[in-house]
């Protein structure tokens, strides 16, 4: 998924926010996917309390949404570098292509992650066939070491699995005796968890990870911090052991994210990952380059485009001063 963001701000991330303390509540943040129909997304990550949870950087949830009316996602190609994005349904479809030559379906209850690397570009629309779409869509932030690796797709359909009552999907890292196949450059965490009303979970903890607990539906209370839709509850390293309550009234469903501490600055503009100012804007040069001339001979950063795309998403301007790190 791009952000759409018109006007984006150039972030530096240090990921040093909040490393002691309990449990605490992030609020989101409405954006509009776009357009004047567009989808409206909650956006928990980057955010002035917290930049990371592990590697994870990006966090957009978004509906239950009626088609009919915003339109559903319409994303053409857009370039990303130095991140994988985590795509992630509730309900509905989308269609996914990509620069590599992927096209695939993202499906509820099956990942796609995509590795951007040194660059690759994709577009996303729902299909004709999703009336609601809801889902999330994650950036997780590649290490230094590992952020110009080759661009890459994975798909993987994890199993349902009942845990006293509770639903689990581990669709990244292991819980629960569960452990996903799924390739990642930095030690990672993803689960969506549906616990029926009033009850309560225990789950062990990997003490060296960062967590967040996001709530889709319903009402979670989370070490005695209570969050409702579109809230994350963040939990720092030490953690060795989490309880997870449902509302009394209704289903619940959260997903579970960790990991560990990234322990690297970052640069987020636009789609890109970088390490510097300087970076970002040649990223952003070679994007405006190469969708101005895809007949060239040779592809570029971000690779050769599909012949199904009959448009790409010009980048923004970047902003009128170089970037300034944020305490």
């Amino acid at each position: 998924m791009s952000n759409l963001d018109p006007a984006p701000d150039e972030l530096v991330c240090a990921g040093d926010e909040g490393r002691d303390g309990g449990p605490r509540l992030l609020d989101f943040r409405d954006v509009p996917l776009g357009g004047p129909r567009a989808m409206p997304v909650r956006r928990s990550l980057p955010q002035r309390a917290q930049s990371f949870i592990g590697a994870w950087c990006f966090l957009d949830h978004y509906g239950p949404d009626d088609v009919s009316k915003s339109g559903g996602m319409k994303v053409a190609g857009h370039p990303h570098t130095g991140l994988q994005t985590v795509s992630w349904l509730f309900a509905g479809e989308i269609e996914h292509r990509d620069t590599t030559g992927v096209h695939a379906l993202v499906r509820p209850g099956e990942i796609n992650l995509m590795t951007a690397g040194s660059g690759i570009a994709h577009s996303e629309f729902s299909t004709p066939q999703t009336s609601v779409l809801h889902g999330v869509q994650l950036w997780v932030a590649l290490p230094d070491e590992h952020r110009f690796t080759a661009p890459a797709f994975e798909h993987y359909a994890p199993p349902v699995v009942d845990h006293d009552g509770v639903r689990v999907l581990v669709f990244l890292g292991a819980l629960l005796g569960q452990r996903s196949p799924v390739k990642t450059f930095s030690a990672l965490l993803g689960a969506e968890l549906t616990l029926p009303p009033g009850r309560s979970l225990q789950l062990d903890l990997e003490p060296g990870f960062e967590h967040g607990v996001l709530v889709d539906t319903g009402g979670a209370t989370v070490g005695g911090v209570s969050a409702k839709p579109g809230q994350l509850v963040y939990l720092s390293p030490g953690a060795t052991r989490m309880e997870v309550r449902a509302s009394d009234d209704e289903q619940t469903r959260i997903l579970l994210l960790g990991g560990e501490p990234l322990g690297e600055e970052i640069v987020m503009w636009w789609n890109f990952i970088g390490r510097s100012h300087d970076e970002v804007v040649q990223f952003r040069e070679d994007w405006q380059r190469e969708r101005s001339d895809q007949a060239a001979a040779t592809a570029g950063r971000y690779g050769p485009f599909p012949t199904q795309w009959r448009e790409t998403i010009p980048a923004p301007i970047l902003p009128n001063t170089r970037l300034k790190p944020r305490s």
